[in-house]
Protein backbone atom coordinates (compact mmCIF):
# COMPACT_ATOMS: atom_id res chain seq x y z
CA UNK A 1 0.00 0.00 0.00
CA UNK A 2 1.78 3.23 -0.96
CA UNK A 3 2.88 5.52 2.16
CA UNK A 4 3.64 9.36 0.77
CA UNK A 5 5.28 12.51 3.03
CA UNK A 6 2.79 14.97 3.23
CA UNK A 7 4.86 17.14 5.24
CA UNK A 8 7.87 16.86 6.97
CA UNK A 9 6.74 15.29 10.03
CA UNK A 10 3.72 13.01 8.41
CA UNK A 11 3.63 10.50 5.82
CA UNK A 12 -0.06 9.20 5.04
CA UNK A 13 -1.13 5.52 4.08
CA UNK A 14 -3.59 5.49 1.28
CA UNK A 15 -5.41 3.27 -1.67
CA UNK A 16 -6.94 4.52 -4.19
CA UNK A 17 -9.79 2.94 -6.94
CA UNK A 18 -10.92 3.62 -10.31
CA UNK A 19 -9.38 5.92 -13.27
CA UNK A 20 -7.52 9.07 -11.92
CA UNK A 21 -8.72 10.81 -14.98
CA UNK A 22 -12.59 10.62 -13.15
CA UNK A 23 -13.44 13.64 -10.54
CA UNK A 24 -11.87 12.82 -7.35
CA UNK A 25 -13.20 12.15 -3.92
CA UNK A 26 -11.46 11.54 -0.79
CA UNK A 27 -12.77 9.84 2.04
CA UNK A 28 -12.35 10.62 5.54
CA UNK A 29 -12.34 8.12 8.00
CA UNK A 30 -13.53 8.81 11.94
CA UNK A 31 -12.33 8.39 15.33
CA UNK A 32 -9.93 5.87 15.92
CA UNK A 33 -10.91 4.05 12.47
CA UNK A 34 -8.37 2.86 9.84
CA UNK A 35 -9.34 3.54 5.73
CA UNK A 36 -10.80 0.19 6.01
CA UNK A 37 -13.72 1.29 7.42
CA UNK A 38 -14.76 2.86 3.95
CA UNK A 39 -15.22 -0.73 2.91
CA UNK A 40 -13.12 -1.56 -0.10
CA UNK A 41 -16.04 -2.99 -1.82
CA UNK A 42 -18.40 0.73 -1.11
CA UNK A 43 -15.12 2.20 -2.61
CA UNK A 44 -15.21 0.10 -5.88
CA UNK A 45 -18.69 0.47 -6.11
CA UNK A 46 -18.50 4.38 -5.79
CA UNK A 47 -15.81 4.16 -8.54
CA UNK A 48 -17.66 2.05 -10.86
CA UNK A 49 -19.81 5.32 -10.72
CA UNK A 50 -16.89 7.37 -12.76
CA UNK A 51 -15.25 8.80 -9.78
CA UNK A 52 -11.63 8.40 -8.85
CA UNK A 53 -11.65 7.26 -5.04
CA UNK A 54 -9.23 8.03 -2.58
CA UNK A 55 -8.92 6.22 1.41
CA UNK A 56 -6.46 6.75 3.90
CA UNK A 57 -5.39 6.35 7.19
CA UNK A 58 -5.19 9.19 9.87
CA UNK A 59 -2.31 9.96 11.57
CA UNK A 60 -2.24 8.28 14.32
CA UNK A 61 -3.66 4.94 12.72
CA UNK A 62 -3.53 2.82 10.49
CA UNK A 63 -0.21 2.38 8.81
CA UNK A 64 0.87 6.19 8.78
CA UNK A 65 2.83 8.25 11.26
CA UNK A 66 2.53 7.70 15.04
CA UNK A 67 3.04 10.08 17.40
CA UNK A 68 4.55 7.95 19.91
CA UNK A 69 6.81 10.76 21.48
CA UNK A 70 2.82 12.10 22.82
CA UNK A 71 1.81 9.91 25.28
CA UNK A 72 -1.98 11.19 25.99
CA UNK A 73 -3.70 9.13 29.15
CA UNK A 74 -7.33 9.27 28.22
CA UNK A 75 -8.44 8.94 31.77
CA UNK A 76 -6.15 12.18 32.69
CA UNK A 77 -7.24 14.24 29.84
CA UNK A 78 -10.81 13.56 30.18
CA UNK A 79 -10.28 14.53 33.80
CA UNK A 80 -8.39 17.98 33.09
CA UNK A 81 -11.15 18.79 30.39
CA UNK A 82 -13.55 17.88 33.03
CA UNK A 83 -12.58 19.98 35.70
CA UNK A 84 -12.07 22.83 33.37
CA UNK A 85 -8.06 22.38 33.61
CA UNK A 86 -7.95 23.21 29.77
CA UNK A 87 -3.78 24.44 30.31
CA UNK A 88 -3.39 20.75 31.27
CA UNK A 89 -5.45 19.39 28.32
CA UNK A 90 -3.94 21.21 25.30
CA UNK A 91 -0.12 20.82 26.46
CA UNK A 92 -1.07 16.95 26.58
CA UNK A 93 -2.09 17.03 23.01
CA UNK A 94 0.32 17.72 20.01
CA UNK A 95 -2.28 18.29 17.07
CA UNK A 96 -5.31 19.59 16.37
CA UNK A 97 -7.78 18.99 13.47
CA UNK A 98 -6.87 21.50 11.36
CA UNK A 99 -3.48 19.59 11.23
CA UNK A 100 -5.09 16.20 10.74
CA UNK A 101 -7.15 18.59 7.38
CA UNK A 102 -3.70 19.62 6.31
CA UNK A 103 -3.13 16.31 6.15
CA UNK A 104 -5.34 15.27 3.12
CA UNK A 105 -4.68 18.19 1.53
CA UNK A 106 -1.13 17.21 1.72
CA UNK A 107 -2.38 14.14 0.13
CA UNK A 108 -3.93 15.74 -2.78
CA UNK A 109 -1.14 17.90 -3.95
CA UNK A 110 1.30 14.43 -2.94
CA UNK A 111 -1.10 13.10 -5.92
CA UNK A 112 -1.22 15.96 -8.09
CA UNK A 113 -4.83 16.75 -7.51
CA UNK A 114 -5.65 20.43 -7.24
CA UNK A 115 -9.58 20.09 -6.28
CA UNK A 116 -11.65 17.22 -4.51
CA UNK A 117 -14.70 16.49 -3.44
CA UNK A 118 -14.32 15.23 0.22
CA UNK A 119 -16.32 12.71 2.51
CA UNK A 120 -15.77 12.92 5.59
CA UNK A 121 -17.65 10.15 8.48
CA UNK A 122 -18.05 11.18 11.83
CA UNK A 123 -14.50 12.91 13.06
CA UNK A 124 -13.85 12.69 9.48
CA UNK A 125 -16.71 14.95 8.92
CA UNK A 126 -14.91 17.89 10.98
CA UNK A 127 -11.71 17.04 9.85
CA UNK A 128 -13.64 17.55 5.89
CA UNK A 129 -15.64 20.95 7.13
CA UNK A 130 -12.15 22.04 8.63
CA UNK A 131 -10.40 21.23 4.98
CA UNK A 132 -13.42 23.23 3.32
CA UNK A 133 -13.02 25.91 6.16
CA UNK A 134 -9.34 26.57 5.46
CA UNK A 135 -8.69 25.55 2.07
CA UNK A 136 -12.08 26.44 0.36
CA UNK A 137 -10.32 27.01 -3.03
CA UNK A 138 -9.37 23.24 -2.90
CA UNK A 139 -12.93 20.99 -2.09
CA UNK A 140 -14.86 20.82 -4.94
CA UNK A 141 -17.73 19.69 -2.86
CA UNK A 142 -18.35 18.62 0.90
CA UNK A 143 -20.24 15.89 2.25
CA UNK A 144 -20.44 15.72 5.89
CA UNK A 145 -21.34 11.93 7.42
CA UNK A 146 -22.95 11.23 10.80
CA UNK A 147 -20.93 14.22 12.02
CA UNK A 148 -21.23 17.34 13.66
CA UNK A 149 -20.38 21.19 14.22
CA UNK A 150 -17.87 21.00 17.20
CA UNK A 151 -20.82 22.54 19.65
CA UNK A 152 -21.32 20.18 22.87
CA UNK A 153 -24.96 20.64 22.91
CA UNK A 154 -25.26 19.34 19.32
CA UNK A 155 -24.52 15.53 18.50
CA UNK A 156 -24.18 14.26 22.16
CA UNK A 157 -23.51 10.58 22.16
CA UNK A 158 -26.23 8.13 24.52
CA UNK A 159 -24.71 6.86 27.84
CA UNK A 160 -24.93 3.30 26.67
CA UNK A 161 -22.68 4.80 23.11
CA UNK A 162 -20.68 6.82 25.18
CA UNK A 163 -19.41 3.96 27.83
CA UNK A 164 -19.24 1.09 25.11
CA UNK A 165 -16.64 4.16 22.65
CA UNK A 166 -14.59 4.85 26.09
CA UNK A 167 -13.94 1.19 27.27
CA UNK A 168 -10.89 -0.07 26.29
CA UNK A 169 -10.50 -2.94 24.24
CA UNK A 170 -8.66 -6.38 24.51
CA UNK A 171 -5.24 -6.17 22.94
CA UNK A 172 -5.38 -9.99 22.36
CA UNK A 173 -7.24 -10.76 18.78
CA UNK A 174 -9.43 -12.93 20.13
CA UNK A 175 -10.74 -10.27 22.37
CA UNK A 176 -10.16 -7.31 20.08
CA UNK A 177 -12.39 -9.11 17.42
CA UNK A 178 -15.59 -10.08 19.89
CA UNK A 179 -15.48 -6.60 21.95
CA UNK A 180 -16.27 -5.45 18.13
CA UNK A 181 -19.87 -6.73 18.97
CA UNK A 182 -20.42 -3.51 21.37
CA UNK A 183 -20.89 -1.40 18.46
CA UNK A 184 -24.22 -2.71 17.80
CA UNK A 185 -24.71 0.05 20.21
CA UNK A 186 -24.92 2.69 17.62
CA UNK A 187 -25.37 0.71 14.76
CA UNK A 188 -28.62 0.34 12.45
CA UNK A 189 -31.48 -0.77 14.61
CA UNK A 190 -32.39 -2.90 11.08
CA UNK A 191 -29.30 -4.06 9.77
CA UNK A 192 -26.88 -3.94 12.63
CA UNK A 193 -24.54 -6.82 11.17
CA UNK A 194 -22.63 -7.90 14.58
CA UNK A 195 -20.03 -10.42 11.47
CA UNK A 196 -19.60 -7.08 9.99
CA UNK A 197 -18.31 -5.50 12.61
CA UNK A 198 -16.27 -8.80 13.67
CA UNK A 199 -14.83 -8.96 10.21
CA UNK A 200 -13.72 -5.30 10.23
CA UNK A 201 -11.92 -5.40 14.06
CA UNK A 202 -10.03 -8.58 12.67
CA UNK A 203 -8.57 -7.16 9.70
CA UNK A 204 -8.08 -4.13 11.58
CA UNK A 205 -6.16 -5.81 14.12
CA UNK A 206 -4.01 -7.95 11.68
CA UNK A 207 -3.17 -4.38 10.16
CA UNK A 208 -2.14 -2.45 12.47
CA UNK A 209 -3.47 -2.44 16.21
CA UNK A 210 -2.68 1.01 17.82
CA UNK A 211 -4.55 1.99 20.94
CA UNK A 212 -2.27 4.97 21.70
CA UNK A 213 -3.13 7.02 18.96
CA UNK A 214 -6.85 7.17 20.08
CA UNK A 215 -6.30 9.49 23.19
CA UNK A 216 -4.25 12.29 20.84
CA UNK A 217 -7.21 11.63 17.96
CA UNK A 218 -9.87 12.40 20.95
CA UNK A 219 -7.94 15.84 22.61
CA UNK A 220 -7.83 17.14 18.58
CA UNK A 221 -11.34 16.77 18.41
CA UNK A 222 -11.94 18.39 22.06
CA UNK A 223 -9.71 20.72 21.76
CA UNK A 224 -10.33 22.31 18.04
CA UNK A 225 -13.43 23.95 19.36
CA UNK A 226 -16.78 24.91 17.78
CA UNK A 227 -16.21 25.48 13.98
CA UNK A 228 -20.17 27.31 13.94
CA UNK A 229 -19.65 30.59 13.20
CA UNK A 230 -17.30 29.87 10.89
CA UNK A 231 -19.72 27.23 9.02
CA UNK A 232 -22.14 30.06 8.94
CA UNK A 233 -19.89 31.61 6.51
CA UNK A 234 -18.66 28.56 4.51
CA UNK A 235 -19.28 28.79 0.57
CA UNK A 236 -18.30 25.44 -0.59
CA UNK A 237 -21.30 23.12 -1.78
CA UNK A 238 -22.32 21.06 1.15
CA UNK A 239 -24.50 17.58 1.83
CA UNK A 240 -24.95 16.23 5.18
CA UNK A 241 -26.01 12.65 5.94
CA UNK A 242 -26.63 11.30 9.00
CA UNK A 243 -28.92 8.17 10.15
CA UNK A 244 -31.80 8.44 12.49
CA UNK A 245 -30.86 5.68 14.25
CA UNK A 246 -27.16 7.50 15.68
CA UNK A 247 -26.53 6.78 19.39
CA UNK A 248 -23.05 7.79 19.41
CA UNK A 249 -23.66 11.37 17.34
CA UNK A 250 -27.09 12.22 17.83
CA UNK A 251 -29.06 13.02 14.79
CA UNK A 252 -29.26 16.81 15.94
CA UNK A 253 -25.33 16.96 15.00
CA UNK A 254 -26.65 16.41 11.42
CA UNK A 255 -29.11 18.88 11.38
CA UNK A 256 -27.34 21.38 13.52
CA UNK A 257 -24.49 21.66 10.60
CA UNK A 258 -27.00 21.79 7.23
CA UNK A 259 -29.02 24.60 9.35
CA UNK A 260 -25.39 26.59 9.96
CA UNK A 261 -23.89 25.89 6.09
CA UNK A 262 -25.72 28.45 3.45
CA UNK A 263 -27.94 25.95 1.11
CA UNK A 264 -26.62 22.62 2.30
CA UNK A 265 -28.94 20.01 2.18
CA UNK A 266 -29.45 17.70 4.45
CA UNK A 267 -30.66 13.86 4.28
CA UNK A 268 -31.73 11.92 7.06
CA UNK A 269 -31.63 7.81 6.34
CA UNK A 270 -34.17 5.89 8.02
CA UNK A 271 -32.52 2.77 10.01
CA UNK A 272 -28.41 3.85 9.47
CA UNK A 273 -26.88 4.47 12.37
CA UNK A 274 -23.52 5.32 13.13
CA UNK A 275 -22.48 3.16 10.19
CA UNK A 276 -22.95 2.48 6.80
CA UNK A 277 -25.01 -0.52 6.00
CA UNK A 278 -23.86 -2.56 2.98
CA UNK A 279 -28.53 -2.67 2.36
CA UNK A 280 -28.11 1.03 2.32
CA UNK A 281 -24.78 1.81 0.02
CA UNK A 282 -27.28 2.14 -3.16
CA UNK A 283 -28.97 5.05 -1.63
CA UNK A 284 -25.52 6.68 -0.06
CA UNK A 285 -23.57 6.51 -3.16
CA UNK A 286 -26.74 7.44 -5.48
CA UNK A 287 -26.56 10.91 -2.59
CA UNK A 288 -22.78 11.18 -3.27
CA UNK A 289 -22.57 11.08 -7.05
CA UNK A 290 -25.69 13.11 -7.27
CA UNK A 291 -23.63 16.03 -4.99
CA UNK A 292 -19.94 15.29 -6.55
CA UNK A 293 -21.85 15.41 -10.20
Amino acid sequence: MPNVAVSPEVSIAYESFGDSGDPPVLLVMGFGAQLLGWHEDFCRALADRGRYVIRYDNRDCGLSTKFDEHPVDMGEFIAAVGSGDLPTALAMVPYRLRDMADDGLGLLTALGIERAHVVGASMGGMIAQTMALSSPDRVLTLTSMMSSTGESEYGRSSPEAQAALFTPKPADREGYVAAAEKELVWASKRYGDAAALRELAAASHDRSFYPAGIGRQLGAMVLSGSRADALRELRVPTLVIHGLDDTLIDPSGGKRTAELVPGAELLLIPDMGHDRPRELWPELIDAVVSHTG
